[in-house]
């Protein structure tokens, strides 16, 4: 972004700030113009894609995002908005689980998010929260995920998971992280 767009974009935001009557409201991240020339917002994150695990024992496991926390909410974690869904098949056996997105929260490349499962065909999910991480590192993103372990009764507080532990199958992974850039106090 060139400096007399940043100029605009800040004196736009200003003007957002301070709202009509002197309301505050949040302050976006503004990026350059959209097409039809006005600043476009960024959202506060996301997350995207989809990937299958890496499994040599021929497993299909598949992991798809679409979360996201809007600019506005951008203080906010619990916001977040989307759904997520993982599945796991081998030979013709196996289940799949969607979850209503309650919490997201990314830095750099790495995503939390955490969401209540409202669809599944496994009762081990029905009805329960769960927490995955994700790397995006280009062509080796990872995943983790919270029903790792022995205890998978646990439950799970918003935005926790394990850490990125599982390798996505080469080629299959096309996951977007949105870093968080969050507005710290100066004083």
């Amino acid at each position: 972004m060139n400096r007399r767009t940043k100029i605009a974009a800040v004196g736009f935001a200003l003007l957002l700030t301070v709202g009509a009557g002197g309301t505050a409201v949040a302050m976006a991240d503004f990026t350059a113009p959209g097409a039809d020339g006005r600043p476009v917002v960024r959202e506060a994150a996301a997350l995207t894609g989809t990937a299958k695990l890496y499994r040599p024992a021929g497993d299909d496991i598949t992991f798809s995002f679409d979360a996201h926390l809007a600019a506005k909410d951008n203080t906010d974690p619990q916001a977040a908005t989307g759904t997520f869904r993982f599945s796991h098949y081998k030979d013709g056996k196996g289940g799949y689980a969607v979850a209503k997105v309650d919490c997201l929260t990314t830095g750099g490349k790495v995503a939390v998010v955490t969401g209540k499962v409202i669809e599944t065909d496994v009762d081990a999910f029905r009805n329960k929260r769960v927490g995955i991480s994700v790397h995006d590192d280009g062509k080796r993103d990872r995943l983790g995920y919270s029903w790792v372990g022995r205890d998978t009764d646990l439950e799970v507080p918003p935005c926790l998971s394990s850490a990125p532990f599982e390798k996505v199958l080469p080629g299959t992974g096309d996951f977007k992280v949105l870093p968080w850039q969050l507005d710290y106090p100066t004083e």
